[in-house]
């Protein structure tokens, strides 16, 4: 049996909801073992959090180059294999650049960083030195996502036809209508966000989540992005025609000022002989539809639930099989971290994070050019 991957932390401390959701995840298939990190960039905070983890503080760290310097000092069986990047956007090409440079296989939130070309050197930096680098798109880890993805390779709805996928959020919405609050708002910040918000933070893993699917590549986009006001840099809003390789067409909606909604987060396939809907505030169950036959709902076991506390639930919205849903993804780095054989549906690589990059770029693009085709590259 392999050994516990060595696994270090950038981010995610104090009371940061991605944190929770990480840690809990690392922990649930017994697969890591948190052993340091950097959890925030005040040292006072750092140290007090890895104490109420029960992090040792000799492996933590002031900011990630000393943490990198200080951990190829150890030997190598007991330095960090992994390191989970949990922090704003605008940090994540630097970190990944430096542990990629290190010999350390990285698991990174998304968006992978805040542009394409960016994305690209990443990538090549993974193919040049064999190392593991996944990208949490969580919901891919959703149990009946999975069946779903299973149900259409093995052609029970038949040839797909339509794709439709909807990511409401409301949560900028008492946020926007004042010019102070969406100033002192990181994700409304194109310096730390990037080219784009909503498509940016969610309308991305729509994109993904399409393509996990199906196991089509989308390659044109046709977008209508929404700023709401003038002196706002940020899209919150928008709706994109999508076209496939072979000709699939269909549509990603998405919004952070959907007024009332949580995180519906739905996806719809549609195939010549069948339809399958999934809806992530309700993610145990999936629908299966069929011409003239009645709607067959089929549903998932319960998770275990012995590692979730009071202190580890999520937002509204976000239902605790969350957290199995990026267990997952990191039981699936961990195979491949370890050099076990796993199917690459397991967990999102470093091509997902890459083309999440191209499509919000390609999106922001087609918006910004009067609403016309742009085309992805597939690469």
């Amino acid at each position: 049996m392999s050994k516990k991957i060595r696994l270090g932390i950038l981010g995610g401390g104090g009371n940061s909801l991605v944190g929770i959701l990480h840690r809990i995840a690392a922990k649930m298939h017994d697969k890591y073992d948190i052993v340091g990190g950097v959890f925030s960039r005040d040292w006072d905070s750092n140290i007090e959090f890895a104490n109420e983890i029960g992090i040792s503080s000799r492996r933590v760290y002031a900011d990630y180059e000393i943490m990198i310097k200080e951990e190829l000092k150890l030997p190598q069986d007991q330095r960090m294999q992994a390191v989970s990047i949990l922090t704003p956007n605008f940090l994540h090409y630097s970190m990944a650049k430096r542990l990629l440079e290190n010999n350390f296989s990285v698991i990174c939130e998304k968006p992978l960083t805040t542009t394409y070309e960016e994305a690209k050197e990443l990538r090549s930096l993974v193919d040049k030195s064999g190392l593991i680098f996944a990208v949490t798109y969580t919901y891919t880890g959703y149990p009946m996502i999975r069946k779903m993805r299973e149900m259409i390779s093995q052609d029970a709805i038949g040839e797909v036809q339509k794709v439709d996928a909807q990511y409401y959020q409301g949560w900028i919405n008492p946020i926007i209508h004042s010019s102070e609050t969406r100033m002192d708002t990181w994700r409304l910040d194109p310096k730390k966000s990037g080219v784009s918000c909503c498509i940016g933070d969610i309308g991305t893993h729509a994109f993904d989540m399409l393509e996990y699917l199906t196991q089509l590549t989308i390659d044109k986009v046709l977008a209508d992005l929404n700023y709401l006001y003038d002196d706002n840099k940020m899209d919150i809003d928008g709706s994109i025609l999508i076209r496939c390789t072979n000709g699939v067409k269909g549509i990603i909606r998405a919004s952070q000022i959907a007024t009332g909604e949580n995180n519906n987060f739905a996806v719809m396939i549609y195939g010549k002989k069948g339809g399958l809907k999934w809806e992530q505030e309700n993610p145990r169950v999936l629908y299966f539809m069929q011409e003239g036959k009645e709607v067959q709902i089929l549903k998932s076991e319960n998770i275990d639930t012995d590692l979730l506390t009071e202190d580890a639930k999520l937002p509204p919205g976000h239902p605790d099989e969350i957290f199995d849903a990026m267990a997952n993804i990191y039981k699936g780095a961990a195979k491949a971290i370890n050099h076990q054989e796993y199917d690459p549906g397991e967990f999102p690589a470093i091509i997902d994070g890459v083309r999440g990059m191209n499509f919000i770029e390609s999106v922001v693009e087609s918006h910004k050019k009067g609403n016309v085709w742009i085309t992805i590259d597939n690469k």
